[in-house]
C-alpha cells in the first residue's frame, strides 16, 4: 500500500481524535505485514501524561487483534503548519514492533510529508541490542 493511501487513512483517523485541550488532532495508519491496516487517533486527558498518542493507539488496536508484524506507519497532523514527527514515547513503542528499515512517514497534509525509516527516527535502539544479547546466567 502506498504512502498516499495510508496518509488518507491516517487523516480519516485524525477526525476521531479526542483533543479538547490542545485542539491538535493526530491520526495514524499502521501497515501490517499481511497487508491489513490499523488506525488510531490521539485521546487526550486533562491529566496530560495519561494522553494516548495516535501511533500508540494504532499499535494497541493491532496488537489487540493479534497482529505483531508491522512494516510501516503513516501519521497525519492536520492542525499543524509543518510535518510533526512521532514523540519520544511513540518512537520507543514503534521500535518494539517495526524493524529499522520500516518506513515512517508523517505530515500535516498530503503535500507536506516527510519519509524516513524507523532506524533513522530512532537510531540508537538498545531494545534490539537487548533482544540479541545472550541472557545472563543466574
Amino acid at each position: 500500500m502506498d504512502h498516499a493511501t495510508l496518509f488518507s487513512l491516517a487523516l480519516d483517523a485524525s477526525r476521531a481524535s479526542y483533543s479538547p485541550y490542545s485542539s491538535f488532532r493526530v491520526g495514524a495508519a499502521l501497515l501490517c505485514e499481511d497487508g491489513s491496516v490499523f488506525t488510531g487517533a490521539n485521546v487526550e486527558n486533562r491529566s496530560f501524561g495519561l494522553t494516548v498518542c495516535a501511533e500508540r493507539s494504532a499499535v494497541s488496536a493491532a496488537v489487540s487483534a493479534g497482529k505483531r508484524s508491522f512494516v510501516g506507519i503513516v501519521v497525519a497532523t492536520p492542525d499543524a503548519d509543518y510535518p510533526v514527527s512521532p514523540c519520544g514515547a511513540c518512537r520507543q513503542v514503534l521500535s518494539e514492533f517495526l524493524p529499522p528499515e520500516a518506513p515512517v512517514v508523517f505530515g500535516s497534509s498530503a503535500g507536506a510529508l516527510v519519509a524516513t525509516t524507523m532506524g533513522e527516527l530512532f537510531p540508537h535502539d538498545a531494545l534490539h541490542e537487548l533482544k540479541e544479547a545472550p541472557s545472563p546466567k543466574r
